[in-house]
């Protein structure tokens, strides 16, 4: 992974994944003004100082071999409607786990299950990975049909094991590992 710049993906929805950079700061921050993107995700609120300060860590954090996180974008270098990526990766015990959101202008587009499978495909193909894990509050179904339709199985039911800011929801783990068959 760090000996090589992140790839680009272009994706059958139209749009492309591809590093965040530098210029993608101000998107950034407002991202987390969307009432969904702070709901599920509780990124905070970002200046687009501390926005560019997150995608250079991410930089960084792709260079250790540590996540790999990607702007769902309009193509050839537009702007982003969203961010994929994987953390907590674990090369060694061939695991990491998928986080995910879009902006309203990237949803209802078919974008993001297009895209957990195009990362989950790189994860377990390219980079050797055995287990990928998707999990989000039982209460967030548009997460939960997004991970069903990549081809995630249903796992389970982790009790009280993620804190919004209404409280401790229940979340579901979604797995694909080795070997799954892709879907469609």
């Amino acid at each position: 992974m760090s000996e090589t710049d992140q790839p680009v993906f272009d994706l059958a929805s139209g749009l492309e994944l591809r590093p965040w950079s530098p210029d993608d700061a101000v998107v950034l921050a407002d991202s987390c003004q969307d009432p969904d993107v702070q709901h599920w995700n509780r990124p905070g609120h970002l200046s687009v100082d501390d926005a560019g300060d997150r995608i250079a860590r991410w930089e960084k954090r792709w260079r250790s071999e540590e996540a790999a996180i990607w702007a769902i974008a309009e193509p050839r270098g537009g702007s982003p409607v969203g961010l994929i990526g994987l953390g907590d990766i674990e090369l060694a015990g061939g695991s990491a786990e998928f986080l995910y959101w879009l902006l309203p202008t990237g949803r209802g587009r078919g974008a993001m299950v297009d895209a957990v499978v195009r990362v989950s495909r790189w994860a377990l193909e390219d980079l050797g990975l055995h287990r990928l894990r998707i999990t989000h509050s039982v209460a967030n179904a548009a997460s939960c049909r997004v991970a069903a339709k990549a081809g995630f199985a249903l796992e389970g039911t982790m009790r009280s094991a993620l804190l919004h800011s209404d409280g401790w929801h229940d979340e579901h783990l979604h797995a694909r590992v080795q070997g799954d068959a892709w879907p469609g």
